[in-house]
């Protein structure tokens, strides 16, 4: 690294560029961003950060680097490339939803490079990167969580210590799996109430009153099956089957039959397969009621 306490950020994507927006603006370090999109780096450069010319740019000028990426393949990709040269990162922290086993290998194969690799997904939408109020689930314990923990607060309101290597992807992972089958169920609420002849908002807001209320219900549901809308630049159903399947294949790993996140698996798979892959995921109910699928 050129000069100590830089930190880097490579993918700077939908929750990626207000990350890293955060990390500029509070942690009192210079950030070297990266991203092959012009335009996305572009966006970083404006608000402060330095412009990295590719991933071994980054490596050789941060001693940090953070990353917001699609999957482990890229991940995975990335990392190769930040330690390919002896001008490389001290700590690799990785922001996306990843595999669990995929992670773990590749933490143990980094540090047998001298570089310590962790684990931090994210959860909340949108609006919660930009506005710095994520919960970063992290892979790390005890001295090294609370040395990343200042800079992780740059980008989150919830920074949770979740133990070893590996353990924020699976707490991820789940919250993931609990959210899409909570909205399975309501979207089948949805259908049935509506059919039943109550009005689907009355049904809502009266469910937030009792034992049935949740965040899913009082926001995405709220605000996607209630005016029946599934806008495309939200969160779509190809990434929720992504996330699934990282959730399904832990709990094969573990040995646990996950019926009713099988179930929700199999809605999403055949919203896609009706062309709805881009639209935001809820969209699975014009499966459960029938207009598609």
């Amino acid at each position: 690294m050129d000069e100590p306490n830089v930190l880097g950020f490579i993918g700077l994507g939908v929750m990626g560029s207000g990350m890293c927006a955060n990390l500029v603006a509070k942690s009192g370090h210079p950030v070297v961003a990266y991203d092959p999109v012009a335009a996305n780096l572009d966006a970083a450069v404006a608000a402060g950060a330095r412009s990295g010319t590719d991933v071994a740019d980054v490596a050789r000028r941060a001693d940090t680097v953070f990353l917001s990426l699609p999957s482990i393949d890229e991940v995975e990709s990335v990392c190769i490339q930040l330690v390919a040269r002896e001008a490389r990162p001290r700590r690799i922290v990785d922001m996306s939803t990843s595999d669990v086993t995929r992670t773990r290998a590749l933490a143990f194969a980094l540090a047998k490079q001298d570089v310590v690799f962790f684990d931090a997904p994210v959860a909340r939408m949108r609006q919660a990167a930009r506005e710095g109020t994520l919960l970063i689930m992290v892979g790390a314990s005890g001295a090294q969580f609370e040395e990343l923990e200042p800079l992780l607060s740059c980008m989150g309101t919830d920074v949770v210590a979740a133990g070893k290597v590996g353990n924020g992807q699976v707490i991820k992972v789940l919250n993931n799996m609990v959210l899409f089958v909570t909205m399975n169920s309501l979207a089948e609420a949805m259908t049935i109430g509506r059919r039943a002849g109550v009005d689907g908002r009355l049904l809502f807001e009266t469910l937030a009153l009792g034992s049935a209320d949740s965040a899913a219900l009082r926001k995405t549901g709220m605000a996607t099956l209630v005016p029946d809308d599934f806008p495309e630049q939200a969160f779509p159903t190809k990434y929720a089957i992504k996330d699934l399947r990282l959730a399904l294949s832990l709990a094969d790993a573990e040995k646990v039959e996950a019926s009713a996140a099988s179930q929700t698996m199999d809605i999403l798979a055949r919203t896609r397969d009706a062309g709805l892959s881009d639209a935001y995921y809820p969209a699975m109910i014009k499966v459960i009621d029938g207009r598609v699928g």
